[in-house]
């Protein structure tokens, strides 16, 4: 299995990550815009998901809720802003329990011959806001989402 590398430079309000997968960009495109799909593997293992609204083309919007086992929820939602079929993916995203942080994201999808590697840049409002994200577990929910993911396209 691949490794996913986190990057976030001292002082900065990025976050990028890394990761290849045993899979063509098509195969992981769709993973990461199919509603169906995405509710298989974004999140944390041990949170459920819920895909209110997930409509993966330019102006289109989406909406997820996570659960615990104790019925605590944790709402994201976004905005997207470019879809290019098995290339790239702009998008805002917010966490409902931090309003006003918004993020932009960008995702690209790289052919490396039957593989692909995905790569991420989260540019945040401030370095705090950055930073705050990092304190949340996301690098916890990084590496279990990307792992699903992985089990997902290449299995």
């Amino acid at each position: 299995m691949n490794a996913t590398t986190i990057t976030a430079q001292p002082g900065t309000p990025f976050i990028e990550i890394e990761r290849e997968f045993e899979a063509t960009p098509a195969q992981v495109f769709r993973a990461a815009t199919d509603p169906e799909l995405i509710a298989q593997w974004l999140g944390p293992r041990e949170l459920s998901m819920d895909v209110e609204e997930y409509d993966a083309r330019p102006g289109g919007s989406y909406r997820y809720v996570n659960r615990d086992a104790d019925g605590n929820e944790y709402r994201f939602r976004g905005v997207f802003h470019t879809v290019a079929a098995n290339e790239c993916v702009v998008q805002t995203f917010e966490f409902e329990g931090a309003p006003g942080q918004v993020s932009l994201e960008t995702a690209t999808y790289t052919d490396l011959g039957g593989r692909t590697r995905l790569r991420t840049r989260s540019v945040f409002p401030s370095v705090e806001a950055r930073d705050a994200m990092l304190a949340s577990g996301m690098e916890h929910g990084v590496n279990d989402s990307y792992d699903k993911l992985a089990e997902l396209v290449e299995g």
